[in-house]
């Protein structure tokens, strides 16, 4: 690069052409390093310690094929069946819960800047429970069954919901808002047919996401006595049936990925 050309590129970017002092970037480099070995070191994070381990998953791979059912299809179905009831009522019950809570939190509805930022927080305070330490304490409370991984599921979904659904409503256009209110319609005739056409779609693809995500994790509510699939692979693999284990394992895959593509198609039309 000649002395003309450096001048001009200088001139338009400056920050850009700037080099950045080696010594920073070489501290950076090495800081960085030396907290990753850290963190290895803290957790354990050693080629011993996988190589310790693979001996045991090589028997239980051994012990897993071929797969079988153990003569217990019919209730294995009827757990899969169950975990995608907890999936769609948790997920129902979060979007109920969520809808006038995303309302109240778009900006568009209320303005006040302070009472807007708490309740945000609010959500994201609660957001930050997983749905796994709400079926702890549901199922401590309610007993085993699947009733305490539905609500946890609805608890754990709702703090997001509300705050997509919120987005959502701030993202969307005012003008059709505002020819339903110039001619003369109520606060909710607005709602209805100036904001829920526009927000309606949305929404639904949300939740429909929602519910794939409510699927797999439902399986590991069952493993905290939630009931479902996951209780029954638990069962499995407290008694080292590992060939039933990977039957219901397997099973399991192709229904969640079933589910993945039906919602995947269905948020595409509804995009």
């Amino acid at each position: 690069m000649t002395v003309e050309s450096r001048s001009q590129a200088m001139a338009i970017a400056p920050q850009a052409m700037r080099a950045r002092p080696r010594l920073a970037v070489m501290a950076s480099i090495i800081g960085g390093l030396l907290a990753l070995f850290a963190m290895a070191w803290d957790l354990q994070l050693a080629p011993g310690s996988l190589f310790s381990g693979l001996d045991k998953l090589a028997l239980f791979g051994a012990a897993a094929i071929p797969p079988s059912d153990g003569g217990q299809l019919p209730r294995i179905l009827k757990a899969l069946g169950e975990t995608f009831a907890m999936a769609f009522a948790g997920t129902c019950l979060a979007a109920v819960a969520a809808l006038p809570l995303g309302v109240l939190g778009a900006k568009t509805v209320i303005s006040q800047p302070v009472v807007h930022f708490a309740f945000r927080r609010l959500l994201d305070w609660f957001r930050g429970v997983p749905a796994l330490v709400w079926a702890l304490i549901l199922v401590s409370a309610f007993g085993l069954g699947p009733f305490g991984g539905v609500v946890a599921l609805a608890l754990a979904d709702v703090p997001s919901l509300a705050k997509l659904f919120s987005e959502a409503i701030e993202n969307c256009d005012s003008k059709p808002m505002e020819g339903v209110r110039s001619a003369g319609a109520s606060p909710l005739s607005e709602l209805r047919y100036g904001l829920a056409p526009q927000v309606a779609p949305v929404m639904a693809s949300q939740c429909l996401y929602f519910l794939e995500g409510n699927f797999r994790n439902a399986a590991v509510l069952g493993i905290v006595g939630a009931g479902g699939i996951g209780f029954e692979l638990e069962e499995r693999i407290r008694i080292f049936a590992f060939d039933e284990a990977l039957f219901i394992i397997a099973l399991y895959m192709i229904c969640v990925a079933g589910l993945d593509t039906l919602s995947q198609k269905l948020r595409a039309r509804l995009a």
